[in-house]
């Protein structure tokens, strides 16, 4: 973080300091707190920061943001503090003149944002968001990581509600955002599709009038932006043969590796991608469209997404016991299902094919509908024998019938057990389910961590 003083931050929060300084950190935690910092007490559900605020001082903080004058300590108060840390850093993201890339979606989010942080840095030294600091606590906190050295961003976003997106989108002012695709993620809360791309287009709240929007020309809600957006320049994307900007032909997967043909324009150009799936694809795409609007030459952009690699639980794909196991735990929802079970049902395999499907979360009133989907898909995708783990699980296993094996239950013990017995090798095993069924740890008590 670059130099902010105090009495800056104070007039921009619409308040005063009660000492002046530079600071060259900004501190939410005790137990990470560098000695000149300022520090934000938060409110959480299990957390007070203003229990920390004399520990922050004694520490070395050179103030604390607090809603309430805390004794003696030196505090620049205001209403919210979490609005606070998202205002703060609305301020220092505008000291950087450079490429700032918004990207949302129900799917595919996190694995775009690497794609295309991984193109952008074939000229750029980029900031992206780290682990799962998508939210309104974790963007501001990417942002405020920004020094003279960066010279384009990356930003995820990631809501559960409506006007998440929002605060954190006034907070970054993209120049340029991505939406990869409407899905069923938190339906729960925003009551349908159309609830969710009202949601996804907060993003254009904080942006430029004339900024380009970047989406999939084949979703079917997000695919008439390009002409219900007066005004602004929208840029789509396609795998399945839909008019875009930008389309993919050819696509072939091999040993983990997928190769495809980029049509741009008159040109066609031959990328390498290290994953599989066509949603991959897709991926892929908006961040050539990203490079692309950034000035990129192509072969820069190409470089970028041949060095992409996945991260954590997403499609982590690797040996065990002779089995290829596919590690896809981090979230789930039908159409990140579907994309799963494709890529189970094209992986090279000489034994059996498995997938280990757990529940899909935060689904509300379609979560039996949905799931049932699910089951429907996973049918007809060739399986030798189908596991579901989790209570709204059973509507998968009741909708794939008796085509193949089916094992249903909510005891994880009991499917390791299953797992353990019936898995051999040459196998090729998938484990997809939203975060909070932990398939991870089913992955561990079969193969050892």
């Amino acid at each position: 973080m670059e130099r902010m003083t105090l009495q800056e931050i104070a007039e921009r929060l619409g308040t005063t300091t009660p000492v002046q300084a530079e600071i060259t950190e900004i501190s939410t935690d005790t137990r990470n707190l560098p000695e000149g910092c300022l520090f934000i007490a938060l409110r959480g559900e299990k957390f007070d920061g203003h229990s920390f605020v004399r520990n922050a001082i004694d520490a070395g903080a050179v103030a604390a943001v607090t809603d309430t004058q805390m004794g003696d300590n030196p505090c620049i108060v205001v209403s919210d503090t979490g609005q606070a840390l998202l205002d703060i850093a609305s301020l220092y993201r505008e000291k950087f003149d450079i490429p700032v890339i918004g990207i949302t979606g129900s799917v595919g989010k996190t694995t775009t944002k690497e794609m295309t942080a991984s193109v952008l840095s074939q000229r750029f030294k980029t900031l992206k968001t780290q682990a799962n600091l998508n939210n309104v606590i974790g963007c501001p906190k990417t942002l405020l990581g920004l020094t003279s050295e960066h010279g384009a961003a990356v930003i995820e976003m990631g809501m559960n509600h409506f006007g998440e997106i929002s605060r954190m989108s006034h907070c970054t002012k993209p120049t340029m955002a991505v939406i990869t695709n409407i899905g069923f993620s938190h339906v729960e809360n925003l009551g349908s599709q159309e609830g969710i791309l009202r949601a996804k287009l907060e993003m254009l709240e904080g942006m430029n009038p004339h900024a380009p929007l970047i989406v999939s020309g084949d979703d079917k809600l997000l695919a008439p932006l390009r002409e219900s957006l007066e005004g602004r320049l929208v840029y789509t994307f396609s795998t399945e043969g839909n008019p875009a900007d930008v389309m993919a032909e050819d696509i072939k997967e091999e040993n983990g590796v997928t190769t495809f043909t980029i049509v741009y324009g008159e040109k066609r150009l031959l990328a390498v991608l290290p994953a599989i799936g066509v949603h991959n694809v897709k991926n892929a795409l908006a961040a050539f469209l990203v490079g692309t609007l950034c000035g990129m030459e192509e072969q820069e952009i190409l470089c970028g997404i041949a060095e992409y690699r996945p991260t954590g639980n997403r499609q982590n794909i690797m040996e065990k016991n002779g089995q290829t196991v596919i590690a896809d735990c981090y979230n789930a929802s039908p159409a990140s299902m579907e994309a799963a079970l494709s890529v189970l049902a094209n992986y090279p395999c000489e034994g059996r094919k498995v997938a280990v499907l757990g529940d899909m979360l935060e689904l509300g009133a379609m979560s039996d509908t949905l799931h049932e989907q699910v089951g429907a898909i996973a049918k007809k995708s060739n399986l030798n024998m189908l596991y579901c783990y989790g209570p709204a699980s059973r509507h998968i296993a009741a909708k794939a019938g008796d085509k193949f094996g089916v094992f249903c239950t909510e005891d994880a013990a009991l499917l390791t057990e299953k797992l353990q017995n019936y898995l051999k090798e040459g196998d090729v095993v998938l484990f997809k389910a939203s975060h909070g069924m932990h398939l991870e740890h089913i992955i561990e008590a079969v193969y050892g961590a």
